[in-house]
């Protein structure tokens, strides 16, 4: 943790200031194209912040953020952080209207985004999320789809009317004295970021986090990344998660506890990844095994220089499976815990809520400084029961004497695909919006590479149902990792059900999974 001076208090802002203090010149973050190092991140961050004091922005403005990994995200995180905003990261592959749905369910009240993020033209994406937007004025947007929206800021010079325009040598901002005095009022309590996953429902859940719990879980980071590597210096990692996702916030907050240099790229692939190493002399990588496994997969793997990086060559695919007893891996985390188990109070308990004996598997129960502040508008007894606890879903088992979690699966229907949570509901609702289907149900299928792959079981509405156009159109309202990649297509009598009249989605599974459906 930080010195418990002023500046170095448990929120973004003071982490950010002591280390640009302390190790200004170190680099924070390098992509393939540009470079940030704390101080600079420091000084972006502070003019964009004051930017935003003179706009209107401050403690608890609901800010979204449509970035790229890349230091634009980092600069923009930051400065909204200062002035303490609540940070909305979206996802750069939600579709049209997964986009309109979280502006819409997040009450974003400023959205932040380049003109392009790779090859999105992000004011046609905007404007097919939100009907209408073509015709508003500048800072003045009044959109029912997204009733808080009153103002879409792009970073760089756009024709459309709707549009604020950042410019770095703006002279609008605040004195500078103004945005020390707004920093001095945002504290560990308040909130500071809403990371959207999957849920059992058709919305995705908005995970609320403070400045305090923020600081607190990235806080061990640092030393994971160093035992990780074995570096010997400054260590750097190539974060292979998005910044919109928990696992980036990681990254990006931790490297803020001490000097990690976090390697990125805008679009994740495996030979510009394996250059990045290569050229930045990278220790290692964090994130799912499968993208681990194309990096060894890539054709020019065996002929680079990545000696400084052993582990990715000679260690495990997945580095939870490293020195693990039993063939289950170690529990990454979850959003809800801002992705550590650090200041966690957990337990593991069986069906009746008791706690089971070390090297009993039941679910996991979180709770305490390290658990999020709530899910947005649910109400708390909504998230957690009496006692304070949060029920995971997640079954996992613990040896006597190990700290460790170990994973052995989900007692509820989400899918873990790739790393990433699917949620059927969510699937289905978008399926069934098509003409061709009158009836899905999705499920999560055992896959070899990706844990699990998402299968949508369909009843058509014609005999001449075809499954290809059926996914394209799919596409449009949802990001390519939920799209089914297997469809299976059968009559509504074929698909079981409980004696309640629910889908009975584990008998389902077993059906396709031995081959009886296909």
């Amino acid at each position: 943790m930080p010195p418990a001076d002023t500046e170095s208090r448990a929120t973004i802002a003071g982490l950010l200031k002591r280390g640009a203090r302390e190790f200004g010149q170190e680099r924070y973050l390098v992509t393939p194209t540009d470079g940030l190092s704390y101080a600079e991140a420091d000084r972006r961050s502070a003019l964009a912040a004051r930017w935003l004091l003179h706009h209107g922005v401050g403690k608890g403005t609901r800010v979204g953020l449509f970035f790229t990994s890349d230091t634009e995200w980092a600069v923009w995180w930051l400065a909204a952080s200062r002035v303490g905003a609540v940070v909305v990261p979206l996802s750069t592959l939600y579709a049209p209207a997964e986009i309109a749905k979280v502006l819409r369910l997040a009450d974003v009240a400023v959205l932040i985004a380049p003109t392009r993020v790779v090859t999105i033209d992000v004011a046609e994406r905007f404007e097919a999320a939100l009907p209408g937007l073509p015709d508003q004025e500048a800072g003045r947007l009044c959109l029912p789809g997204a009733p808080y929206l009153r103002r879409i800021v792009l970073t760089s010079e756009s024709d459309r009317s709707w549009a604020t325009v950042w410019d770095a040598a703006s002279t609008a901002v605040v004195p500078a004295e103004l945005l020390a005095a707004a920093e001095d009022e945002v504290t560990p309590a308040d909130l500071a970021i809403m990371v959207h996953t999957s849920g059992s429902t058709a919305d995705p859940k908005g995970v609320l986090h403070t400045h305090g719990t923020l600081v607190r879980q990235t806080s061990t980071w640092p030393a994971a990344i160093r035992a990780l590597t074995g570096a010997s210096g400054v260590p750097r990692i190539l974060c292979a998660m998005p910044f919109f996702w928990i696992g980036g916030v990681l990254a990006t907050t931790g490297a803020l506890h001490e000097p990690v240099t976090v390697l990125v790229l805008p679009r994740l692939e495996a030979g510009a990844a394996l250059d990045l190493i290569e050229r930045e002399r990278g220790n290692g990588v964090v994130g799912w095994p499968t993208f681990t496994q194309q990096l060894r997969d890539h054709p020019s793997f065996a002929g680079r220089d990545l000696s400084s990086a052993p582990m990715l060559r000679d260690g495990p695919l997945d580095l939870a499976m490293h020195g693990v007893p039993d063939g289950y891996p170690v529990h990454r985390s979850m959003s809800e815990t801002a992705g550590s188990f650090a200041f966690t109070d957990t337990a593991i308990v069986d069906g009746e809520g008791r706690p089971v004996p070390d090297g009993d598997v039941g679910e996991l129960l979180i709770r305490g400084a390290g658990t999020m502040a709530g899910y947005n508008k649910r109400e708390r007894s909504e998230v957690f029961d009496q006692d304070g606890w949060y029920h995971t879903g997640d079954r996992v088992y613990r040896h006597a004497g190990d700290p460790r979690l170990f994973y052995v699966g989900r007692t509820s229907e989400l899918i873990k695909s790739a790393g990433a949570n699917v949620s059927p509901r969510e699937v289905e609702s978008a399926i069934e919006e098509c003409e061709q289907v009158t009836q899905c149900v999705v499920i999560g299928i055992d896959h070899p590479t990706r844990g699990e792959e998402v299968c949508a079981v369909i009843v058509p509405a014609a005999d001449d149902i075809d499954a290809e156009a059926l996914a394209v159109e799919v596409r449009q309202r949802l990001s390519g990792y939920k799209v089914p990649t297997r469809w299976v297509i059968a009559s509504s009598e074929k698909i079981p059900t409980l004696p309640s009249g629910k889908f009975d989605r584990r008998r389902l599974r077993a059906l396709v999974a031995g081959g009886a459906l296909k």
